[in-house]
């Protein structure tokens, strides 16, 4: 059975970049046992209800502004899986979660750029999903575990998003390795009360944690939310989180990676 995965997308410059974090998921790739599909929950994917792509095939969306050229010629021509789709909303259905279903929504960066280095070929279909920071995190849970059977039948489920991740506090221009003490004491808080599987003090982040405030912003929670549904879709088994790397960019960017079940492959 495929664990789940939480992966920080980071800034969407990693789709053409050479370094210790696309090295990472590239190999990443290569070690798990092909999926027969992917379900992704995209922080770049907000909304009021669950959705969840339908459609056959995506286009692909350059959400993003300001940089080079080469990134806006990318193309990740993921096909659909309309198949695992209905599965997902026959779950959604017997544990009461409403949602609605979308055909003509694209790939974003939170999608490709992760997709791409794990898969270059886009050779497995993908199921798209929306996350939505309205709710509470006990709900986001709630929607992943309502996916966890879907492990068994060999189907990745991924949360793409990042941990610390505060735009306005980034320095783009000065990547020169330093961290941000509040960023790394955030993360230590977060390896913690994950690897312990401690939901109660995890769903209380934002007034237990130190450094919340700066790594989750108010006006950002979509991007850490994910880790929550990735975390649900574990829930069936020996409750076990691993954290198989992290690194940070820009002073303050957590690029992280988080497997949440046992790794028997």
């Amino acid at each position: 059975m495929l664990p789940s995965f939480f992966i920080a997308h980071g800034a969407p410059l990693i789709a053409i970049e050479n370094n210790e974090y696309t090295q990472f998921l590239s190999e990443l790739g290569q070690t798990l046992p092909r999926p027969k599909a992917i379900v992704l929950f995209s922080a770049h994917w907000v909304s009021s209800m669950q959705k969840v792509s339908e459609g056959s095939e995506y286009s692909t969306i350059h959400d993003f502004g300001g940089f080079p050229n080469a990134l806006y010629q990318i193309q990740y021509p993921a096909k659909g899986a309309p198949a695992v789709a209905k599965e997902i909303e026959e779950r959604f259905e017997q544990s009461g979660i409403r949602y609605e279903i979308d055909t003509n929504r694209g790939l974003d960066h939170g999608a490709w750029v992760v997709l791409r280095l794990l898969y270059p070929d886009a050779d497995i279909p993908v199921v798209s999903m929306s996350v939505n920071p309205a709710v509470s995190l006990e709900q986001q849970y709630r929607i992943g575990k309502a996916l966890a059977s879907l492990r068994k039948n060999d189907i990745l489920i991924i949360g793409s998003g990042g941990t610390s991740h505060n735009l306005h506090a980034v320095n783009m221009i000065n990547d020169n390795g330093s961290i941000d003490d509040w960023a790394l004491q955030f993360e230590k808080w977060l390896e913690s009360h994950l690897s312990n599987w401690d939901l109660t003090s995890l769903f209380n982040y934002a007034s237990l944690a130190p450094g919340a405030n700066l790594s989750v912003p108010p006006y950002g929670t979509e991007h850490f939310i994910p880790l929550f549904y990735a975390m649900g879709a574990a829930d069936d088994e020996k409750k076990k989180a691993t954290l198989l790397h992290r690194s940070f960019r820009y002073g303050n960017l957590s690029h992280s990676v988080w497997q949440f079940g046992s790794a028997d492959y």
